[in-house]
C-alpha cells in the first residue's frame, strides 16, 4: 500500500511535465485568440476614433493551426476576441472546427466569445449550434445616451440589448456583461447595473480601467477601485460573497442578500491576481503575448509559414512561456504601458 502514493505522484509528475507551465510554476490552460483588430465601435477607453487604421487579421487556417497546437499542449479554454470578432464572416467555421478538437486533459473544450453584441442577435443561435459554450458581452452603460457617448456610435444600445435576448433565447446560460468603469463617464451606472443583473438574470462584471487605450490617456484618477464599487453596491442592496469557480478566476463574485443576480468585480489595478494567471494571448497578426502588459510579443506566424511542424511550434511555445512575467507593474515606479493597445492585443 505504501507504494501507491509514490506511483500516484509519479503519474501526476509525468502528466504535469506534459502540461504547459511557465517559469513561475503556473499552469497555462486559457488561450485568448484575437481574430481581428477591426471594430464597429470606437469606445473612449479603447480606440482613438480613427477609422483609417490598418487592419490586422489572418486567414482562418492560420488561427485553426495555432489553436490545434495550443490545445495539444493542454489549453482547455479558448476565447475568441478582437477587435470585434463577429466582424469575421468565417468565425462560425473557426468555432465549429475548434469544437471538434480533442484535448489530452479535458473531455470537452470550453469555447467562449467576447463581443460588443452589436451583431450578435442573428448569430447567437448559429454560434450555439457550432459549439460555442459561453458568451461575454461588453456593455458599458444601461442608459442608452451614456452608452452611445462611450461607444461613439449613435443608436448602438438597442442592438446590444437585442443581442443579449437572442443569446438567452439560443440557450446560453450565465451570460456575462462586462462593464469597464471610468470615473466621469459611466460610474453613475453601478447601481443601475445591479438592478439590470437582477431583472435580466445576467452576470454583471465591473472591470477597473487599465492603461491599454490607444489615446494613452489613462491615469489613476480615472479608475473606480473595487472598494468603492463594493461600498456603493452594499448601500444599494447588501451583497453576499460567492466562492470562485476556479483558482485562476479573475473576478471576485457576489450575489445579493436575496440570492437574485450576480456581480463580479475584476480589479487588476487595486487587487492584482497575477499569481494565479492561467492565460496566454495570440494577437490578430499571429503573435504570442505572455501577459496583457508585456513590452514585446513573440512571432508565431513566421515559423508557421516557414514550414515549422507542430512539434517545432510546441517547442517554441514552451520556450516562450517560460519567460512569462510574474506580474504586471501598474502603479509601481517606472511602469510602462504595454507596447500595444487592447484592441491590437485582443481582449
Amino acid at each position: 500500500m505504501a507504494t501507491l502514493p509514490i506511483l500516484e505522484d509519479l503519474t501526476h509528475s509525468l502528466q504535469d511535465g506534459l502540461r504547459l507551465t511557465d517559469g513561475h510554476r503556473r499552469t497555462l490552460t486559457d488561450l485568448r485568440l484575437s481574430v481581428t483588430d477591426r471594430c464597429n465601435y470606437r469606445c473612449v477607453y479603447c480606440r482613438t476614433g480613427n477609422d483609417a487604421l490598418p487592419v490586422s487579421e489572418l486567414p482562418l487556417a492560420d488561427y485553426a493551426r495555432l489553436i490545434r497546437v495550443f490545445v495539444s499542449l493542454g489549453i482547455e479554454k479558448v476565447r475568441f476576441t478582437g477587435g470585434e470578432p463577429l466582424l469575421r464572416a468565417d468565425l462560425l467555421d473557426l468555432v465549429r472546427s475548434t469544437a471538434q478538437l480533442t484535448s489530452p486533459f479535458t473531455d470537452k473544450l470550453d469555447l467562449a466569445l467576447t463581443t460588443n453584441g452589436h451583431l450578435l442577435a442573428p448569430l447567437a443561435k448559429p454560434l450555439k449550434d457550432a459549439g460555442l459554450s459561453r458568451i461575454t458581452i461588453s456593455m458599458d452603460a444601461v442608459d442608452p445616451d451614456t452608452f452611445a457617448r462611450i461607444t461613439r456610435v449613435p443608436g448602438s444600445f438597442q442592438h446590444v440589448r437585442d443581442g443579449i435576448r437572442a443569446a438567452q433565447d439560443a440557450g446560453f446560460t450565465e451570460i456575462k456583461i462586462n462593464c469597464v468603469l471610468l470615473r466621469g463617464f459611466n460610474d453613475s451606472q453601478i447601481e443601475t447595473f445591479a438592478d439590470f443583473s437582477r431583472s435580466e438574470r445576467v452576470i454583471v462584471r465591473f472591470i477597473e480601467f487599465m492603461p491599454l487605450e490607444e489615446d494613452r490617456a489613462w491615469s489613476p484618477d480615472t479608475v473606480v477601485p473595487m472598494a468603492e464599487i463594493l461600498t456603493r453596491l452594499n448601500a444599494h442592496i447588501p451583497l453576499v460573497s460567492l466562492p470562485a469557480n476556479n483558482p485562476s478566476e479573475t473576478a471576485r463574485r457576489y450575489t445579493f442578500a436575496d440570492g437574485i443576480g450576480e456581480i463580479g468585480i475584476i480589479a487588476p489595478v487595486s487587487q492584482p491576481f497575477c499569481g494565479h494567471c492561467s492565460r496566454l494571448r495570440i494577437t490578430s497578426d499571429g503573435a504570442l503575448r505572455t501577459c496583457l502588459f508585456s513590452q514585446s510579443d513573440h512571432d508565431l506566424l513566421g515559423p508557421l509559414h516557414r514550414g515549422a511542424s507542430d512539434d517545432d511550434l510546441r517547442a517554441t511555445v514552451r520556450r516562450i512561456v517560460q519567460q512569462k512575467e510574474a506580474r504586471h507593474h501598474i502603479g509601481e515606479p517606472g511602469f510602462l504601458q504595454p507596447s500595444r493597445s487592447m484592441v491590437h492585443i485582443g481582449g
